[in-house]
């Protein structure tokens, strides 16, 4: 906007300069032709009078004396008119003109250039000037990834022998939760390339989370096949140090994202895997399964901005199932995207009911926190032997949604079989 401006302002600036110089030039112009003519007839009267007086001395009407005394007296006269600023003996006086007319144009090209500028320029837009397109305004996340997957399908459609676009898609189907289509995809780019270790990882991943992120011994088939072909497979390690780190096995968490970063590839967030390994060692010294919680009791549920509170408690028909040396886990995932957790935290039974607060003082590890999202799902698992992974005889509950920086009232209903 401020280079804008100074172009209005230079544009103004030369059109001045256009009016007034040519003026200011004038002016000068006709003074100097004055001052020439006032000159020139001055000269022409000096040499005429000279003429008669020679006449004269010819004519011995004057002697030398009075010659020399008369001539003496014109050249004092010329000197005289030379030296005065104006000569009332002319006949045409000549005008300068005045500053009026110079004037009288710059208000116009002013007056003139705003109303234009007002009515055919934009003026409007610049007075209210438009915020930024954004071509998902008004849309959630779900419709941006619908709009996403939609796009990348008319690719594949126009492209089907385009293996580097069914890779993409296959990752957008896995971030909008269709994971058979994402398993379709990545085969297909396997059809297309041969079968590779970057190939079934993402297809591994996208079992994984089909079966609700519970190892399987088809999902495991997929995971040391693609170790076999790359042992430093990035995606394939990610998948298989996030299990790990999700049933407190801490060290082969730390071993798996370890080797990632040992292999030096430059196709990897390197900050987000030592922040990984950083929790995953916390969690290890400390000899815990989740992240320690303050599981202090209150009677309301309150929350701030970067904030999920959850009010915990058990459904009554299932009071009777609920043992003090009971473990409850509570941890959040996105509503959209991969379902990984991004906080969690546990308490002990004995405190329920009870009001927890999940932020990114409980985050899993990584640099995708709870703040980093508008809404999350909330799930919580009452263990009887210690473990996160719902068994029988455990007690579970879920949220399917509340939005960061909100609270919610969770109860413990379901009774695993």
């Amino acid at each position: 906007m401020t280079t804008f401006w100074i172009f209005i302002a230079l544009v103004v600036l030369i059109g001045l300069i256009m009016i007034w110089v040519p003026h200011f030039r004038q002016q000068k112009l006709l003074q100097a032709e004055e001052s020439g003519v006032r000159r020139q007839t001055n000269l022409e009267l000096f040499a005429e009078r000279i003429s008669i007086l020679e006449k004269e001395l010819q004519d011995q009407l004057l002697d030398q004396v009075e010659f020399e005394a008369l001539k003496k007296e014109l050249e004092i006269n010329l000197l005289q008119d030379m030296s005065q600023k104006g000569d009332d003996s002319l006949d045409v006086e000549i005008k300068s003109k005045t500053a009026l007319w110079p004037a009288f144009m710059t208000l116009c090209l002013l007056a003139v250039s705003g109303y234009l500028y007002q009515h055919l320029g934009a003026y409007n837009e610049l007075a209210n000037p438009p915020q930024a397109s954004n071509p998902h305004q008004g849309m959630d996340p779900a419709q941006i990834m619908s709009q996403r997957v939609q796009m990348m399908e008319a690719k594949v459609q126009a492209q089907p022998d385009d293996s580097q676009a069914w890779f993409s898609l296959g990752h957008a189907y896995i971030s909008a939760n269709q994971y058979d289509k994402a398993i379709g995809a990545f085969d297909k780019v396997m059809e297309l390339v041969g079968t590779q270790a970057e190939l079934l990882g993402p297809k591994a991943t996208a079992l994984y989370y089909k079966a609700n992120q519970q190892m399987s011994p088809a999902i495991q088939a997929v995971i040391d096949q693609s170790l076999a072909l790359d042992p430093q497979d990035p995606s394939t390690l990610l998948l298989v140090g996030m299990d790990a780190f999700f049933t407190a096995d801490y060290k082969k968490a730390i071993n798996a994202w370890q080797m990632i970063l040992d292999s030096d590839r430059d196709d990897v967030d390197r900050t987000a895997l030592m922040n990984a390994i950083e929790s995953a060692n916390m969690r290890l010294n400390e000899g815990s399964a989740m992240p320690n919680g303050e599981s202090t009791q209150k009677p309301a549920v309150t929350s701030n901005a970067n904030t999920v509170a959850i009010e915990i408690s058990i459904a009554p028909e299932l009071a009777d199932k609920v043992a003090d040396t009971d473990t409850v886990f509570i941890f959040a995932r996105a509503t959209q995207g991969p379902k990984v957790p991004l906080a969690a935290t546990k308490i002990s039974a004995s405190s329920l009911p009870v009001t927890v607060t999940l932020d990114d003082s409980t985050s899993m590890g990584g640099d995708v926190k709870l703040s980093s999202v508008g809404e999350v799902e909330i799930i919580a698992v009452l263990s009887k032997n210690g473990s996160v992974k719902p068994q029988s005889g455990d007690l579970k509950g879920n949220i399917k949604a509340v939005k960061v920086g909100g609270n919610a009232t969770l109860t413990l209903d379901t009774l695993v079989q």
